[in-house]
C-alpha cells in the first residue's frame, strides 16, 4: 500500500463535494502535469491512502482521508473543447492525460498547512518543500502516520 497527498481547490472539488458524490467517489480530472500523471498511471493502486488536501483557498490543509478506488484511465476532459482542461493535441486513440478515481474514507477536522509546517516529523514532506507545486505527491508511511496522529489529536 502506498500513500499520496492530492490537492484540490475547494471551488473545483471539496471534501464535502466528495461526500455528496454518487458512491462518495469522484474522478480526479484535470491533472496536466506529467509527473503527477505518471504517479497516477504508474504507481497508484486501488486501496492506496489519500490525504485529501484543500489548496488555493484561505486556509489550505488536509480536509479528509480518501483512497484510490479505480486505476488510471483516460481523462475525458482532455477531449472536451468546452472544458478548461481541453488539450487539442491529445487524441482519443492516444490519450495524453489519465486520472484515477478517489473514494471518501472520512472527512476530518482541517489540518492546516501552518500546523503541518510546524511539525518536525513532517519536515521532509514533499508538500512542504520550497517551490513544490505538484498536485499529487507521494507520502511516506511515517508521514502518513504522523498526519493521522495529528488529525486524531484535533478531533478530541
Amino acid at each position: 500500500m502506498a500513500y499520496w497527498l492530492m490537492k484540490s481547490e475547494p471551488e473545483e472539488c471539496s471534501i464535502d463535494d466528495l461526500a455528496r458524490a454518487p458512491m462518495q467517489s469522484v474522478p480526479w480530472t484535470g491533472v496536466r502535469n506529467y509527473q503527477a500523471r505518471n504517479f497516477m498511471r504508474d504507481a497508484m493502486q486501488i486501496g492506496d491512502g489519500v490525504l485529501f488536501y484543500h489548496s488555493s483557498c484561505p486556509q489550505p490543509g488536509v480536509a479528509g482521508l480518501a483512497e484510490v478506488s479505480a486505476l488510471a484511465y483516460p481523462d475525458a476532459t482532455q477531449f472536451d473543447p468546452h472544458s478548461p482542461y481541453y488539450d487539442p493535441k491529445s487524441k482519443p486513440d492516444a490519450p495524453r492525460w489519465l486520472h484515477v478515481d478517489v473514494k471518501l474514507v472520512r472527512k476530518t477536522c482541517l489540518l492546516p498547512l501552518a500546523e503541518m509546517r510546524a511539525a518536525p516529523e513532517l519536515a521532509s514532506m514533499e508538500l512542504l518543500r520550497r517551490g513544490s507545486r505538484l498536485s499529487i505527491t507521494p507520502v511516506t508511511p511515517a508521514q502518513w502516520a504522523a498526519v493521522l496522529v495529528r488529525l486524531e489529536d484535533k478531533s478530541r
